[in-house]
């Protein structure tokens, strides 16, 4: 399953994110450090269902919506120098060692200071927070190395050391290949065995970067002033309102409005009235979304594994003319993987025997044969043919 972290400097409405995008507990109140261990839940990709392009019934969506999970981390607040052990330091760098990639939140109503101490809204920029997680991990990152790097530099006169491998051995733990080692030294324009301890910053860096991708929230934007939001406008990063989330949530669970997360607009239940009170907090989420095209809650967790991982979604079935598994269930799994992936890596992803015993596929849309290096598109079901069950 895809981890993604939700990180950020306390108050800036992760932990009310994290509860928006999977109802899960989390503690939500102002002030610093409210999250001491990472709490850990699952939310939900939304990607249209093929059955309505099938024209079958399934009931594994809701209304041609298809919901996938992943795993959802919420991070404590991180602050400035949190690698030197400032604010409540590396234990909380160390949660991200386990995500694929990371929704950096920012509080973009300017209203909480760089370590997100309460400040009067406004009067504080948020597009200088924008940088500085990427900035603590590299230099965690670095921190790591440096422990050991003496002796790997020496290491390098013996003919069987590769250093590439050394240091991605040293960073297994934080998902790091030695592909994206590879990489980050290229991309550094240095070598390994000879550089710098600025250059062996600079690969921190650029290895952050390629390891860890990031996209950035600016949060509580129901609450920005004109000028902030004309500024955050200027930056590449998207919007949010993770409370109006989860006011709407919380208003489906009484019944007062339908509403499927990710969609840009909501409407009241037939045969409910709501009071002065409702209405107008309802009316505020509704102004909101209409600027940023809904509460920004799902659409950043689609973004993350659909753009900034780029993933597809296809479906396994073993019936390719009913487009079902053995039981008679129309299109039950959802499997997500890296665009470029073949018949062959799905049927591996089923199970390691179907894949070692891969004989072709099948489209079950057209009804026709692929080879094993076909490469699949988004939304495709696909039928393994294996001399293996």
């Amino acid at each position: 399953m895809i981890t993604i972290a939700i990180a950020g400097k306390p108050n800036c409405g992760k932990s009310t994110f994290f509860t928006a995008a999977t109802l899960a507990h989390a503690e939500i109140a102002n002030y610093p450090f409210t999250t001491i261990d990472a709490n850990h839940g699952v939310a939900y990709l939304r990607t249209p269902c093929p059955c309505q392009e099938l024209g079958v019934p399934c009931t594994m969506c809701t209304g041609g919506v298809r919901f996938i999970p992943v795993e959802l981390i919420d991070v404590a607040g991180l602050v400035p120098e949190a690698h030197m052990g400032k604010g409540l330091g590396n234990q909380f760098l160390d949660h991200l060692r386990e995500a694929d990639a990371i929704i950096h939140i920012i509080d973009g109503s300017g209203s909480t200071d760089a370590e997100g101490n309460p400040v009067d809204a406004g009067s504080h920029d948020p597009r200088s927070d924008i940088g500085f997680i990427e900035r603590e991990m590299a230099m965690w990152i670095y921190g790591i190395l440096a422990k050991n790097w003496a002796k790997m530099q020496r290491s390098t006169q013996q003919k069987t050391f590769n250093i590439i491998d050394a240091v991605a051995e040293n960073l297994a733990g934080l998902k790091i290949t030695h592909e994206q080692v590879r990489d980050a030294e290229r991309g550094a324009g240095i070598n390994l065995k000879s550089c710098t301890d600025d250059e062996l910053i600079a690969f921190c860096d650029i290895l952050v970067r390629m390891s860890k991708p990031m996209v950035v929230v600016a949060n509580k934007v129901d609450q920005s002033t004109g000028e902030i939001l004309a500024g955050l406008k200027e930056t590449d990063i998207s919007f949010a309102t993770a409370a109006g989330e989860l006011a709407l949530r919380k208003a489906v669970e009484g019944g007062f409005i339908t509403y499927l997360p990710g969609d840009p607009t909501f409407a009241v239940a037939d045969g409910v009235t709501l009071t002065d009170a409702q209405k107008r907090g309802l009316g505020a989420i509704a102004q909101a979304m209409e600027i940023i095209g809904g509460t920004g809650v799902q659409q950043a967790i689609n973004g993350v594994v659909f753009d900034l991982l780029d993933m597809i979604v296809v479906y396994p079935v073993e019936d390719e003319n009913k487009f079902c598994d053995g039981k008679g269930r129309v299109l039950p799994d959802a499997f997500l993987m890296k665009r470029g992936a073949t018949p062959h890596d799905m049927a591996y992803q089923v199970h390691s025997d179907i894949g070692d015993g891969f004989l072709y596929a099948v489209d079950a849309k057209t009804k026709m044969r692929i080879k094993e290096t076909h490469e699949l598109k988004h939304g495709d079901v696909i039928k393994i043919v294996s001399t293996k069950k």
